[in-house]
C-alpha cells in the first residue's frame, strides 16, 4: 500500500495508504479467519474529502485485543465489498485475472462464454461449488448491504460482470435455465456403515466434525434396515485425514461396523434461479451424465442448485456434457444474433 501511494503521488495525485485497523475495520478475533464485525471509516471520509486516493490493505482488521488479525481467503475483496458498503458506493469493482464470470471454466469447455450479469443468489452456489472467480464471503455481504460487485479484467478491457439482485428475467436477454456449470475436485467422501438408527447419532458425528473446525458439504443417510442405516458425507480434502481420525473414534460410541474413505471423488454442479419454476431440470442432468457414463454417488439440491458426487477422473466428461447438454456455449449466443462481447440491458 505505501509502494502504491508512492506510484500514485509520483504521477501528480494525491493519495495516501491506511492499514486495516486506520481504516476503521473491525474484525473478532479468530486469527486466519477473522469476520468483519463493524467498520467506522471516519479517517477514509476525511481523506476522500482532502482530495486523496485513499489505499486500504485488504485481508486485515483490528481484533478486540486490538491487535491485527486477518480475514482468511478472499479477504481482500471481502475488504472491497466492505468498505463499498460502509461508505455507500454505488458499485464495487473487483479486478483479477479474468474478464468477468464465465458459463463454466473455460479450460474444460472451450466454448464458455462470460455472463454479463448475475444474481447474487447464483454467484453463492457457484462460489460454493467451486467457481474460483469470487469468494462466497464476498458475495454474501454485497447481498446483505445491496452493493453491485462488477468483475473486470486487470489486463483486458471489458464490461465485466454485473453480481446485483435477481435481474428481471422478463427484460433479461440472457435469461436460462440453468446458467453455469461448476466443479470442485478438492472433495473426499466418507460412509460410516451400519450406524445405529437412534437418536442423536447424527448429532454426535456432526458435533465432533464441527468442535474440529470442519465443514460438512453433501450429507445423505439411507432408510433404516435392522436397527441400522449408512451415512455418507463430503468435506474438502485438506480436512479429510483429521475428519478419518475423528471417525476412527466415533465408530464404537456410534455402534458402526465400519468407514469407508474416498479422497478421489469430485463435485460437479449446475445452477441457475430459473430452475425454481422449470421442473425436470435435475432428471436432464442425471440423463445426461448417464449417456456420458459417469456415474453419480450423491446427490444435493436446492432450488437454484443441483450437485453430483463424481469421480475425479470423470468431471472434465460431466463438465463438458452438461455444458452442452444445457446450451451454455458460445455457438448458441451467436445463434441468437448476439456477439461474445455484446453487452446484453436488463
Amino acid at each position: 500500500i505505501a509502494l502504491l501511494t508512492m506510484a500514485i503521488k509520483a504521477r501528480g495525485v494525491g493519495a495516501i495508504s491506511l492499514t486495516g485497523s486506520q481504516a476503521g475495520i473491525y474484525a473478532d478475533s479468530c486469527h486466519t479467519r477473522a469476520r468483519i464485525t463493524k467498520i467506522i471509516p471516519t479517517k477514509i471520509k476525511r481523506e476522500l474529502s482532502g482530495g486523496n486516493v485513499v489505499i486500504v490493505a485488504g485481508f486485515q482488521g483490528r481484533n478486540p485485543n486490538d491487535d491485527i488479525a486477518t480475514l482468511g481467503r478472499g479477504g481482500s475483496d471481502l475488504t472491497a465489498v466492505a468498505l463499498s458498503a460502509a461508505l455507500g458506493a454505488d458499485e464495487c469493482e473487483i479486478y483479477t485475472d479474468v474478464d468477468g464470470v464465465y458459463t463454466t471454466d473455460p479450460r474444460v469447455a472451450r466454448d464458455a462464454r462470460k455472463i454479463n450479469i448475475i444474481s447474487y443468489d447464483e454467484m453463492l452456489e457457484m462460489a460454493g461449488t467451486g467457481a474460483q472467480v469470487m469468494q462466497g464471503r464476498s458475495v454474501e455481504v454485497a447481498k446483505k448491504y445491496g452493493v453491485n460487485i462488477r468483475v473486470l479484467s486487470s489486463f483486458v478491457k471489458s464490461a465485466g460482470t454485473l453480481i446485483t439482485q435477481e435481474p428481471d428475467k422478463e427484460k433479461q436477454m440472457e435469461a436460462a435455465v440453468v446458467r453455469a456449470v461448476t466443479f470442485d475436485r478438492n472433495q473426499a467422501k466418507f460412509s460410516i456403515l451400519d450406524v445405529a438408527d437412534r437418536p442423536g447419532i447424527a448429532s454426535k458425528i456432526f458435533g465432533a466434525l464441527a468442535l474440529a473446525g470442519i465443514n460438512v458439504d453433501m450429507i445423505i443417510q439411507s432408510a433404516a434396515r435392522q436397527g441400522s442405516n449408512d451415512i455418507s458425507f463430503t468435506v474438502s480434502r485438506a480436512d479429510a485425514k483429521k475428519s478419518a481420525e475423528i471417525l476412527r473414534k466415533l465408530k464404537k460410541r456410534a455402534g458402526a461396523s465400519g468407514v469407508i474413505e474416498d479422497k478421489s471423488a469430485a463435485k460437479v454442479s449446475i445452477i441457475g434461479v430459473g430452475m425454481k419454476s422449470h421442473p425436470g431440470v435435475a432428471a436432464k442432468m442425471f440423463a445426461t451424465l448417464a449417456s456420458s457414463g459417469v456415474n453419480i454417488e450423491m446427490i444435493s439440491t436446492s432450488e437454484i442448485k443441483v450437485s453430483c458426487i463424481v469421480s475425479e477422473k470423470q468431471v472434465d466428461k460431466a463438465v463438458g456434457a452438461l455444458h452442452k447438454a444445457f446450451a451454455l456455449g458460445e455457438k448458441n449466443l451467436r445463434k441468437a444474433g448476439l456477439s461474445k462481447n455484446e453487452k446484453l440491458k436488463d
